[in-house]
């Protein structure tokens, strides 16, 4: 496929070129200068080892008509948490979408999905051909491991306003058949627009499994004049118990110190906060420790906080009012989110 890629730095596949004009000629094409990334699609062999040069290459040697799509698409739309490697570091193939009509062998580092594309699927952004932010979602949703696995797909694209539930759920009815379309219904029933990491998810899913509770989250809680206090991972408002997800930043330094003082003022206010680690075996520990939670919490206690907000603050919590923001609010009132710590530690 012949790429017009506009963003700097990155370099689409060319064909064998015998007159060495627009890619390499056959005897250059087996030498140390160039590198083969698909049937009769070449790079120099210098090319910027990154994720977005990935997806070029792997679209870039796929059929006209494709398009990459899943995390990969995401990801060319600037999604955060859609890096393109597994926990482990090691990279993910690049799902790249071909439609019903055509016909690509597999190949290393790409995942080919021959499901059928709407005529509106497909869109160009920067020169690479990508499916839209609804397919790229419900696809990579489908895909994906687990429930919780799932539910972080819709969640985390939400977070970067790329897709809200009401458009992932009416890009969902218009899917017939496709496998695990099932889940992806339950999970977006299970998904918040407001989650700001992944393992705040998980954290999420965990806490509603063993106790069937509404939480919210990143609800900011207020005392009883109206100055903002803190805003938690989770809460359940109506139990007074708050949910916080510690991973290893949160270990030393100041951002230790920030947590301490946090501790301080949740016990002053009355609100019980229980932690989740990272860590194999945590959906157990995090279980016991959430009991205890409530089991505090239980007691009689004078509430000195609000969820209430007043009237200077301004909602961020759905993907419509995001989108509303003007630049300049929006850097105001989310440019927290940009500048925290990843918090990517897996359970």
């Amino acid at each position: 496929m012949d790429l017009q890629i506009s963003r700097p730095g990155l370099v689409a596949p060319v064909a064998i070129d015998p007159t060495g004009r627009t890619g390499p000629t056959a005897g250059q094409a087996r030498g140390p200068r160039w590198c083969r990334v698909g049937p009769n699609s070449y790079v120099p062999r210098d090319c910027p080892d990154t994720v977005m040069q990935r997806i070029v290459e792997a679209v870039g040697s796929m059929p006209p008509g494709s398009a990459a799509t899943g995390w990969a698409a995401l990801h060319w739309l600037g999604a955060r948490w859609f890096d393109g490697v597994r926990p482990d570091g090691t990279p993910l193939p690049v799902p790249i979408a071909v439609g019903d009509r055509h016909a690509a062998r597999r190949r290393d580092g790409v995942t080919v999905s021959e499901d059928w594309l709407f005529a509106d699927d497909i869109i160009v952004v920067d020169g690479l051909p990508i499916t839209t932010p609804a397919r790229s979602v419900t696809y990579e949703a489908r895909v994906a491991t687990d429930e919780i696995a799932t539910v972080r797909v819709i969640d985390m694209a939400a977070y970067d306003d790329l897709a809200s539930l009401a458009e992932i759920r009416a890009y969902t009815a218009r899917l017939i058949s496709r496998p695990g379309k099932r889940r992806l219904e339950r999970a977006t029933d299970l998904a918040d627009e407001n989650a700001w990491s992944p393992m705040e998810v998980t954290m999420r899913i965990f806490w509603q499994r063993h106790r069937n509770r509404p939480l919210l989250c990143n609800q900011p809680v207020f005392d009883l004049t109206g100055s903002h206090l803190f805003t938690p991972d989770l809460i359940d408002v109506a139990g007074g118990v708050a949910g916080e997800y510690n991973g290893s930043v949160h270990d030393t330094g100041p951002r230790r110190s920030r947590d301490l003082t946090r501790e301080e003022l949740t016990r002053r206010l009355g609100i019980e906060v229980v932690t989740m680690m990272g860590g194999r075996g945590e959906e157990r520990r995090f279980r016991h420790r959430l009991d205890g939670a409530y089991e505090r919490a239980g007691a009689d206690r004078i509430r000195r906080w609000t969820t209430q907000q007043p009237p200077w603050w301004v909602d961020t919590s759905t993907v419509a009012r995001r989108r509303a923001l003007s630049p300049a609010d929006r850097e105001r009132w989310l440019g927290h989110r940009r500048t925290g710590q990843d918090r990517r530690e897996t359970a």
